[in-house]
């Protein structure tokens, strides 16, 4: 089992060096913003290198919405980040499930999503896996509950998208930590990457703030329980820069006994 964490763009491997970690996962241009990732000049020590790298697309990417000005450039640039990546030897892009706003359906969002697949397909499909991530917050999202996580995997399942368990999103959005990798590989059939984060918030507050394993409001060892019974690679996303980043990866490796 492998861990890491989220780092800075600039320097990945440095990142890594200074948290001990097996794992980076980065952003490749402003999470904020719609910029197409540009070739990077470590594209072959990244390619290399002993570390696994994920990528993350930008928060604003939501090929949920039926807002045309927002889904369509989504759509675009989530392809152009998993070229990007793939040139990098990621081993998944990662990306949150997005949402449509309280006056639409659903349903609509989860077939927009179907769109994002096929619209990959026309160019002969991801060149990686695409993570789907759960989400704190939003009453119309696609992957807050594991009710909704169930229709989106109805219109989806076809085209092998994957899943990445975010634990912090998980409490935020209202679903119990205990359990919960049956519960979501019942639904996926698989989980590809866990992020391990505590909450500053309460139980189903909706809100998306990460803090330090055992600083928050949830059990670390719910989060070690989780890990454990996913199998799967950890990136940690959490406050106080290498520090407080490496004492957590310390922290999960010590109760995971590696």
């Amino acid at each position: 089992m492998r861990i890491g964490a989220h780092v800075d763009r600039t320097d990945p491997l440095a990142e890594a060096a200074a948290r001990d970690a097996d794992v980076v996962q980065f952003f490749l241009t402003d999470p904020q913003g719609y910029a197409t990732p540009k070739p990077r000049a470590d594209a072959d020590r990244l390619r290399s290198a002993e570390v696994d790298i994920y990528i993350h697309a930008p928060y604003l990417v939501n090929v949920a919405t039926t807002n045309n000005k927002i889904r369509i450039p989504s759509r675009k640039l989530l392809l152009a980040h998993a070229k990007a990546a793939a040139e990098l030897g990621a081993k998944a892009l990662i990306v949150h499930g997005g949402h449509v706003s309280k006056v639409d359906e659903l349903a609509i969002g989860f077939d927009n999503w179907r769109k994002t697949f096929a619209y990959a397909a026309e160019s002969g499909g991801f060149p990686l896996p695409v993570l789907i991530e759960n989400t704190a917050g939003g009453d119309n999202a696609c992957a807050r509950k594991l009710d909704a996580l169930a229709r989106l995997w109805d219109t989806i399942g076809e085209y092998g998208a994957g899943f990445c368990l975010d634990t912090c999103h998980a409490h935020a959005g209202g679903e119990d930590l205990l359990g919960i990798v049956d519960r979501v590989k019942a639904i996926t059939g698989r989980i590809d990457l866990i992020h391990a984060n505590d909450s500053m918030d309460e139980f189903d507050s909706g809100r998306d703030r990460h803090d330090n394993l055992g600083h928050g409001r949830i059990d670390p060892e719910l989060v070690v329980a989780v890990i454990r019974a996913a199998g799967a690679p950890v990136v940690v996303e959490t406050p106080g820069g290498a520090d407080g980043q490496r004492a957590d990866i310390a922290f999960l490796r010590e109760k995971l006994g590696r």
